[in-house]
């Protein structure tokens, strides 16, 4: 079972700006193509930063009020954050303007792993790398969201492909596998209980699925048991003995 890789759903046509991009090209790319950000490239096309509209609106943010009374105190520009603020109200090319350094992910990296970084982060899209680690595309939040949209029968086709014939070695119709909206219901008799919670952990990480409805039954408790424990043989043995 393989995860789909961020590749399959990124865009390859992508609006990138040079570090000596001006300021107000740079805003034109926005407004032109419609979207909130793009990266900045360097010569070879790797990525040394990324430019949203918070950071243009931060340089327009930063052009003083005539009608505004000057401050007593600069002590608040005397923080890190604050410098960076205010050379950012300053900029004049892409290179002032953008953030660094960029929250990157690879052509290869799964869509999970891609979905990760952006909530950790707090990002809306990533710059796609290969393995040169130059820019070959751009993943947003809908890209990703795109996994799903897989449908139902996609879906249980993999579960019973992937999960309960080629890993546990079982028989198409030994567990009843029924999925509505992305969520997989499971449900019959499994010899032992490990094989029941690796068709549950292993169902719950294929793309598109929503959740999982454990209703499987067991005549073996093995939990109890060690990987090296002579009672313990088949299709579950390795996965044990990653636990």
């Amino acid at each position: 079972m393989k995860h789909n890789k961020v590749g399959s759903v990124m865009k390859t046509d992508v609006v990138r700006a040079q570090y000596g991009t001006p300021f107000k090209e740079v805003a034109r790319l926005l407004a032109g193509h419609r979207i909130s950000g793009l990266p900045v490239v360097d010569e070879d096309d790797k990525v040394i930063g990324v430019i949203s509209e918070t950071d243009l609106m931060v340089r327009q943010a930063q052009i003083p009020d005539p009608y505004e009374p000057k401050r007593r105190s600069r002590l608040a520009e005397l923080t890190r954050g604050a410098k960076k603020q205010a050379a950012k109200g300053k900029a004049r090319t892409a290179g002032q303007l953008m953030t660094e350094p960029p929250v990157t992910v690879h052509a290869d990296n799964t869509i999970v792993e891609a979905a990760r970084v952006m909530a950790r982060r707090r990002v809306e899209r990533l710059p796609v790398l290969d393995e040169e680690d130059r820019l070959v595309g751009i993943v947003t939040r809908r890209d990703l969201l795109q996994v799903f949209l897989r449908p139902d029968s996609e879906i249980r086709t993999e579960v019973i492909d992937e999960v309960l014939v080629r890993t546990l070695w079982l028989p198409p119709r030994t567990i009843d596998v029924s999925v509505t909206e992305g969520v997989v219901t499971l449900a019959g008799h499994m010899e032992r209980k490990s094989e029941t919670e690796i068709a549950v952990t292993m169902t719950r990480q294929i793309d598109g699925v929503v959740a999982v409805v454990d209703k499987l039954d067991h005549r073996l408790d093995d939990s109890h048991l060690k990987p090296d424990d002579q009672t313990l043989h088949g299709v579950a043995d390795d996965w044990l003995r990653k636990l």
